[in-house]
């Protein structure tokens, strides 16, 4: 018999494996400071992007004065207990017919956790007949909410509608074939890699056509898009037409946990079955309390979005007009795509970090193919012009570096030894 452990120690993975070298550095950094676009980082002030503070509400002094009052009032512990049980209160309802309002649904459920909800949101909603129909670049949570599911997954290749339109019809052969079961569509409103949005109001139009449910996980599209920030359906004028409408607060919102709004009846049902939160602590008043408050600024504070959307706008036409690629992005989320090895991409990360000031998060093999690098940049309503400037500064010449192979090295370097 093998034992489990020893099996897990000959394979930590394809980033595990770099654990030792690249822990506190590359992985698992430690930025110090208070939440904004210069932060510390091992001593030395950067200008971050990698923080999805889309608002700047992490540290808005409103924001900052509603989360000390919650847990001045209250304390972490209130309420004790699920929801289901002994946890519940007013302040949880209010939140969830807000948010159900501020969607235009007509109602809404509290979940704890955005990528947990997810996944239990899947689990609650399809049994073993029905089919799931999902984009190829899903976020991990869906993956892992499909994992879940005993019956049948059509995958379409990412935003291709055509191949999406076959998809739905391999699911509805196959749902006249058992009959019984029914089709669910999962999409993103935004997909938080490359920042291009989903094709809800496409996908909508297909209603007419084929028998399908539509759950949308907008989590960088809440508070981002849309005329009054209601996400990524608002823009596209397709609101109506999302059946489940799923959000975190993670980003937009700086704070924890999530919400799926929707008919009244479903979300009952879920209310009633989604076990994730039946056996869990409720939300902490806190929390719930200063969700209430940044939705309230959410809704209230325009200039905040359109002072987001000025300076991802900025830094996307700064980028391009250097000659950076992009890609696709339709959102404030900022992809800027290099060719390089993994050596040679955290070599630049070091030239960026220590010389240069910038903080951002990259992504290469195995998450993309090799010879591939993703830096990916989030801008927020808390950057100023200047940092702007000198992060275009730095990736123009970094990017010279890179393309005249000075980032080309043996291996990646030890940080563990060099902290």
């Amino acid at each position: 018999m093998a034992d489990i452990f020893e099996r897990l120690l000959k394979n930590y993975g394809p980033i595990g494996q770099h654990r030792e070298r690249a822990h506190g550095y590359f992985a698992f950094p430690k930025l110090e400071g208070e939440i904004g676009s210069r932060m510390k980082f091992r001593g030395k002030e950067m200008v971050v992007w990698s923080l999805n503070n889309y608002l700047g509400l992490a540290n808005h002094p409103e924001i900052r004065k509603a989360d000390a009052d919650g847990a001045a009032q209250f304390g972490l512990a209130s309420p004790m207990g699920a929801r289901m049980m002994s946890g519940n209160t007013n302040f949880h309802e209010l939140l969830e017919q807000q948010l159900a309002e501020f969607e235009s649904k007509e109602d809404a459920i509290l979940l704890n956790f955005g990528y947990q909800g997810m996944v239990s949101i899947i689990d609650v909603l399809c049994g073993r007949h029905d089919v799931i129909v999902y984009d190829a670049e899903s976020h991990a949570c869906i993956i892992d909410g499909l994992r879940l599911h005993p019956g049948h997954r059509y995958v379409y290749k990412h935003n291709d509608l055509e191949d999406f339109e076959k998809q739905l019809q391999r699911a509805t052969a196959l749902i006249e074939k058992q009959k019984a079961g029914g089709i669910l569509v999962i999409t993103e409103g935004v997909f938080g890699m490359a920042g291009d949005q989903g094709k809800v109001k496409e996908i909508v139009e297909l209603k007419e056509k084929y028998d399908f449910r539509l759950l949308v996980d907008d989590a960088h599209g809440f508070g981002t898009l849309g005329e009054k920030g209601a996400g990524a359906g608002e823009a596209q004028g397709a609101q109506d037409g999302i059946d489940l409408y799923f959000s975190t607060f993670a980003k937009s919102m700086a704070s924890i946990g999530a919400f799926v709004a929707g008919p009244k009846s479903i979300i009952d049902y879920i209310r009633y079955n989604i076990r994730s939160q039946i056996f869990a602590k409720s939300l902490p008043m806190p929390l719930v309390l200063g969700n209430l408050k940044r939705l309230e600024l959410l809704r209230t504070r325009p200039e905040l979005k359109e002072k987001l959307w000025e300076n991802a706008m900025k830094l996307q036409k700064g980028l391009k007009e250097k000659g950076f690629d992009i890609g696709k992005t339709d959102s404030v989320v900022t992809p800027v795509y290099m060719k390089g090895g993994v050596e040679e991409a955290t070599a630049m990360v070091m030239d960026l970090r220590e010389n240069y000031g910038i903080f951002c998060s990259i992504v290469v093999y195995p998450v993309i193919p090799k010879g591939h690098i993703i830096y990916r940049l989030i801008p927020t309503a808390a950057h100023t012009d200047e940092d702007i400037r000198l992060t275009l500064i730095a990736f123009e010449e970094t990017k010279k570096k890179l393309d005249a192979g000075e980032y080309k090295v043996e291996a990646i370097p030890d940080m563990a030894e060099a902290q």
